[in-house]
C-alpha cells in the first residue's frame, strides 16, 4: 500500500480489529494481506486494543479472495451467515440456514434434481452452490458441519462466478487450519429422534504446519412428518503448510455420505394442499435417497510482494445418488368438493441413479497497483474444468394406491422399474476474468468486472419403453460463448457509509444443470437446441456501519429481467423458444452485529413485485406473478447476555403466500409465522448447555413446493445441546 506514515503504535477501533482476526481465522486473503502490507512498509509496532466486542453474527470482510474490498464497500447486497449464528439457531442443514435469509425460499426435489432447491430474488439457484468459489455441483443435503460461514450474494453474479446466477449465489466457506489449538465436541438431542454430534479438533502440528479435522454423525426424522428420516455422517480433514515465508499449501477433503427416507409431501387438491393430516406419508418405508459426495481440493497461496499474490486451487469432486421416491397424487377429476373419505392417491414410484464428477482449476491474481493518484484492486485470472453427469431414470409400474385420508403403511411393490433413460454428459468449462476496484478519490470508487465464460457439452442417451426395450438414442453438441459484464459506482460520504449504483448481467445455458433433460417426469429435452437465458440487474443500495461499528444495516432497491425466459414454442409441442420476459423488482433491508456487549442481533426484510411478462402461455395472466416467490420475507434473531453465565435469544420468520404454478388455475400456499428459541447456560468457560425450540407454536405451514406436490415445513422441535469447547 501507499502513503503510509512514518512508523507508530497503530491502534484498531473493535470494527478494525475484528475485521482482522475474522479475516485470519477464515483464511481471509484480505485481512492477511493487509497486515503483511502494513508490516512490510514499517508501521506496526505494537496494537492496542481500545475495547473488545465480540461480533457473533456477521462477517465484514469474504472469505473469497475475488472481493477485495470490505463487504460495507462491496456494490452487491451480500447476507452472511457465521457458524455461530448457525450455531445459535441449531441449523443442522443447508435448508435450516437459508431460511433465516429473507428473499430466499426453497423448492420441493424433483425427480430429477433433489438436494437443497433455493431461490434468490425470485429465480432458481439450484444451480449456483459454491464451495469456496468453485461450483459444489452435486445433488445432495449439504450439512454445515465443515462450514465457517455461508455468504449469500445477491444479484446476478456471473462476472464472478460463471454461467447462471440469475437471483444470485451461494457460497460456503470451509472452515480451514488455524495456528492454536481447538478442541470442540458438540452433541444433539432433541425431539422426532434427533441425534447429533459434531467434533472440531485443530492442532499446530510444527512451526509451519497446522491440522484440522471435522466430524459428523446426524440422524433425526422429521418434526411433525410420520416416515421420513436423516441419517449422514462426515468427516474433514485439511491441512495446511507453509512453504518458506511467503508460500502456504492447505489440502483438504470432505466426505458427506447420507442414507435418507425422502419426504415428498402432500398432493395437491383443487389448486390447495389437500386438507388432510400434517404426519400423512405417502410413501414406502422401504424409499431411499443414498447419496455420497467427495471432494477433495489443493489450495496454494504465493505472495509475490506485499501488494500482489496469487492463490491457485485445483478441485476434483465425485458425487453419487441412488433413489426410489414416491410422490402423491390425485387420482380422477377430483374437486373442493369431493368427499375426502372416496379420494384415491396414486403413488409416483421414480427410480433413479446417478453419478455427478468435476475437475476443476482456478488461478486468481490479486493485486493493489497505483496508477498515478488512483489505486486499483485488481482481481484477474482463468478458470478451466471438466464436469460430468450420467443420471438414469425409471419409473414404477403397478404401484398400489392408497387413501388420502388414511394412507396405508405396506411393504413396497410393482410389477417393474425398468430404465426408461440413461444419459452421460461430458461439459468443458474455460473462462478468463478480472475484476477492478478503482478509489479515484477518498468519496469515490469505480467497480467493474469482465468476464468471458465457454461452456460446451456433449450429451448421449438411450430411451426405453415401460419394459426396458430399447427405442432411440440422442446425441446433442453444444457451446455457449457468452460475456458477462459488472459495474458499479461507489460513494462514500463518511468512512462508516457507503452509497453505491451497479448494474450486471448473467446467462443461464440450457444444459446449464449438465442435462438437456429439463423434467424428470416426462424426460423432455424442451431446451435442447436454445441460445441461453439472457438476465440483467440494478441495484441501488446503501450499507453502513454505526455505533461504532456495532450496528450494520444495508438497504438496496433492486430490478432483475429476464429478456428471453424459456416458453413453450406454439408451433412445435414439447419444444420451447425464448420468447418470454420475466422481472422481480424489490427491495431487501438486512441488520446484523454486537449492538452492545450484551445484545446481538441477525435479521432482514425483503419485498418483491414479481411477473410474468410475455409469454406465449395462453393460461398464464398478464402479471401473474413467478411462482415461489413471496411478496413479503421476514427474518429477525435477537440474543441476549443476560449475565456472565446465561443467554437468551427468540427470533421470528414470515413468508408470505405463494404460487406453484402459474398457468391457470393456479397452485398456492398461504402465508406463515414461525417463531423459535434458545437458552444457554455457560457453566464453565469450556462446558455450556443449550435449548433450542424451533417453531414453537408447531405452525402447520408449507415450505418446499413443486407443481406436483408439496412438503410441510418442520413441527415444532425442541433439541437440547451440550458444547464442550477447548
Amino acid at each position: 500500500m501507499h502513503g503510509f506514515p512514518a512508523s507508530k503504535p497503530l491502534q484498531f477501533r473493535t470494527r478494525e480489529l475484528n475485521r482482522i482476526i475474522s479475516g485470519v481465522l477464515l483464511g481471509s486473503s484480505v485481512a492477511s494481506f493487509s497486515l503483511q502490507t502494513l508490516a512490510a512498509e514499517g508501521v506496526i509496532e505494537e496494537v492496542i486494543i481500545q475495547e473488545t466486542v465480540r461480533d457473533r453474527y456477521s462477517l465484514d470482510v469474504s472469505p473469497l479472495g475475488k472481493f477485495t474490498e470490505p463487504l460495507r464497500d462491496t456494490p452487491q447486497s451480500i447476507v452472511t451467515i457465521s457458524d455461530e449464528l448457525l450455531d445459535d439457531r441449531a441449523a443442522m442443514s443447508l435448508s435450516d440456514a437459508l431460511r433465516n435469509v429473507p428473499g430466499i425460499t426453497l423448492g420441493a426435489g424433483e425427480f430429477s434434481w433433489q438436494g437443497n432447491t433455493p431461490n434468490i430474488r425470485g429465480f432458481s439457484s439450484r444451480n449456483d452452490m459454491f464451495l469456496d468459489g468453485l461450483r459444489d455441483f452435486g445433488s445432495y443435503d449439504r450439512d454445515p458441519f465443515n462450514l465457517g460461514s455461508i455468504e449469500v450474494m445477491q444479484g446476478p453474479s456471473s462476472a464472478v462466478f460463471g454461467r447462471g446466477s440469475t437471483g444470485g449465489v451461494i457460497n460456503q466457506s470451509s472452515k480451514r487450519p488455524i495456528n492454536d489449538s481447538l478442541r470442540a465436541l458438540h452433541v444433539n438431542v432433541g425431539n422426532a429422534g434427533t441425534r447429533r454430534a459434531t467434533v472440531d479438533l485443530n492442532e499446530p502440528l510444527s512451526d509451519n504446519m497446522n491440522g484440522r479435522l471435522n466430524l459428523l454423525k446426524h440422524q433425526s426424522e422429521f418434526p411433525g412428518r410420520d416416515g421420513a428420516r436423516a441419517d449422514r455422517y462426515g468427516f474433514a480433514p485439511s491441512l495446511a503448510m507453509e512453504l518458506g515465508s511467503a508460500t502456504e499449501l492447505t489440502l483438504s477433503y470432505m466426505k458427506q455420505h447420507s442414507e435418507n427416507i425422502p419426504d415428498y409431501g402432500l398432493p395437491w387438491l383443487a389448486g390447495k394442499p389437500a386438507d388432510v393430516n400434517r404426519e400423512n406419508f405417502y410413501g414406502f418405508e422401504s424409499d431411499f435417497i443414498d447419496t455420497d459426495a467427495d471432494i477433495s481440493t489443493i489450495m496454494l497461496e504465493h505472495e509475490i510482494n506485499p501488494d500482489t499474490r496469487v492463490q491457485a486451487i485445483l478441485r476434483n469432486a465425485d458425487y453419487k445418488r441412488s433413489t426410489r421416491i414416491t410422490e402423491p397424487m390425485l387420482v380422477g377429476n377430483v374437486t373442493a368438493s369431493s368427499p375426502l373419505e372416496s379420494v384415491v392417491v396414486k403413488r409416483n414410484v421414480f427410480r433413479g441413479e446417478s453419478t455427478e464428477d468435476m475437475l476443476m482449476a482456478q488461478v486468481n491474481v490479486i493485486s493493489r497497483v497505483m496508477a498515478g493518484d488512483v489505486e486499483h484492486a485488481l482481481v484477474y485470472g482463468f478458470e478451466a474444468g471438466q464436469e460430468g453427469s450420467a443420471p438414469g431414470f425409471g419409473f414404477g409400474l403397478g404401484v398400489p394406491t392408497t387413501s388420502l385420508i388414511a394412507p396405508t403403511e405396506e411393504p413396497y411393490s410393482s410389477t417393474g422399474v425398468a430404465w426408461r433413460l440413461l444419459s452421460d454428459s461430458t461439459a468443458d468449462s474455460l473462462a478468463a476474468y478480472a475484476l477492478d476496484t478503482i478509489k479515484l478519490n477518498e468519496k469515490w470508487q469505480l467497480m467493474a468486472g469482465l468476464r468471458w465464460d465457454s461452456f460446451e457439452i456433449d450429451y448421449k442417451a438411450d430411451r426405453f419403453d415401460d419394459n426396458g426395450t430399447f427405442i432411440a438414442n440422442e446425441r446433442i453438441q453444444r457451446t455457449d460463448i457468452k460475456t458477462s459484464y459488472r459495474v458499479a459506482m461507489v460513494y462514500k460520504p463518511a468512512e462508516e457509509g457507503t452509497f453505491y449504483l451497479g448494474y450486471g448481467t448473467s446467462f443461464n445455458p440450457s444444459a446449464e444443470g449438465l442435462s438437456f433433460i429439463n423434467s424428470g417426469r416426462n424426460l423432455t429435452i424442451s431446451d435442447a437446441y436454445l441460445d441461453p437465458e439472457l438476465n440483467k440487474s440494478w441495484e441501488l443500495g446503501t450499507k453502513w456501519e454505526l455505533l461504532d461499528g456495532r450496528f450494520y444495516m444495508d438497504a438496496a432497491l433492486f430490478r432483475i429481467v429476464k429478456s428471453n425466459a424459456r416458453v413453450p414454442d406454439p408451433l412445435t409441442p414439447g419444444f420451447n423458444v425464448l420468447a418470454g420476459e420475466q422481472e422481480v423488482n424489490g427491495l431487501s433491508i438486512n441488520v446484523a452485529r454486537q449492538i452492545t456487549d450484551r445484545l446481538a442481533i441477525n435479521g432482514g426484510y425483503t419485498y418483491m413485485d414479481s411477473e410474468q411478462g410475455k409469454t406465449t402461455q395462453l393460461s398464464v395472466l398478464p402479471g401473474t406473478p413467478l411462482a415461489n416467490v413471496p411478496e413479503n420475507s421476514f427474518s429477525l434473531w435477537l440474543n441476549l447476555d443476560v449475565n456472565s453465565r446465561w443467554q437468551i435469544a427468540g427470533g421470528a420468520r414470515f413468508i408470505d403466500e405463494r404460487l406453484a404454478t402459474t398457468p391457470q388455475p393456479v397452485k398456492s400456499v398461504p402465508d406463515y409465522w414461525a417463531m423459535d428459541a434458545m437458552l444457554k447456560y455457560e457453566m464453565t468457560d469450556n462446558l455450556t448447555f443449550k435449548l433450542n425450540l424451533t417453531n414453537i407454536a408447531d405452525e402447520f405451514y408449507f415450505d418446499q413446493l413443486h407443481p406436483w406436490h408439496v412438503v410441510p415445513g418442520p413441527g415444532f422441535a425442541s433439541v437440547f445441546a451440550v458444547n464442550l469447547d477447548y
